[in-house]
């Protein structure tokens, strides 16, 4: 009940007739409602702003007393949607700790370790004594690139997973944030003796979730190398005998892409 009462309320204050109709109200009770109602409409622009933004920044301070530049903080917040759900944010916050210039340094972060920050910070971010311009745009547009593609290689590891039958879920070594954790074990190691080709297993074998490890019921096992953007780079598969090229063509089937290995795998 007090959910509900909560959702209409914020509801009805974001309405711009009920907004009207309170602004022309000139008693305190309705100079009160008038001022929840523009906390309420700059909320609402807040959450429009993040949805349809995806990298917001913000003010922070630092706690510690010897905090450089007074405990100033510049946050850079990332936000990424998966399977139309928004995951929890990213955080990168940054401060100014060289004397003299207003260059900036990554503080502390959130972001995978299979998302070369530090990389990033250098190229975009150099210190002092570097050298070189900083870019703090170049370097917050790349970095949410890099963290959209990593989750766009998680989805395409649920992709094959869903088609070979074998549950929606990332199934990664690594864990996963938002919801996307690992196949129950006994689901991932569901085989099925009776089809020699069927797949009983497909999961993200490295951290940023760029090789598929691939097992078919026979015993044979493979790797998939995934690019950045779901392209595929490299297919192997080995049996008893050594390297079996067939299990990679009917994998594959001139696949370019890991969705359209997907698709194959779901027709059949």
């Amino acid at each position: 009940m007090k959910s509900q009462l909560h959702i209409q309320t914020s509801t009805l204050l974001g309405s711009p007739s009920i907004r009207q109709l309170i602004t022309s109200d000139t008693t305190p009770s309705g100079q009160k409602l008038l001022s929840r109602s523009e906390s309420q409409q700059a909320h609402n622009q807040q959450c429009l702003y993040r949805a349809c933004a995806g990298l917001t920044t913000f003010r922070a301070r630092d706690p510690d007393p010897n905090a450089v530049d007074g405990g100033a903080v510049l946050g850079l917040r990332v936000e990424v949607v998966s399977r139309a759900k928004f995951l929890r944010p990213y955080y990168v916050l940054l401060n100014r700790p060289y004397p003299g210039s207003s260059q900036l340094r990554v503080h502390r972060h959130t972001v995978p370790a299979c998302i070369p920050l530090a990389g990033l910070a250098a190229r975009y971010l150099p210190s002092p004594s570097a050298g070189g311009k900083q870019d703090l745009a170049r370097f917050a547009r790349a970095l949410r690139r890099e963290v959209v593609r990593y989750h766009h290689r998680l989805g395409a590891v649920a992709d094959l997973r869903k088609a070979a039958g074998l549950g929606g879920k990332r199934g990664s070594k690594a864990g996963d944030r938002g919801g996307e954790g690992e196949e129950d074990e006994e689901e991932a190691v569901d085989r099925d003796a009776d089809g020699e080709g069927k797949l009983v297993n497909i999961m993200a074998a490295d951290a940023g979730a760029k090789q598929i490890s691939i097992e078919w019921a026979d015993g044979r096992t493979g790797r998939l190398v995934m690019g950045d953007d779901g392209e595929v780079l490299k297919v192997v598969a080995v049996g008893e005998n050594g390297r079996d090229r067939e299990a990679v063509r009917q994998l594959l089937g001139g696949a370019v892409r890991v969705e359209d290995v997907a698709k194959k795998l779901a027709s059949g």
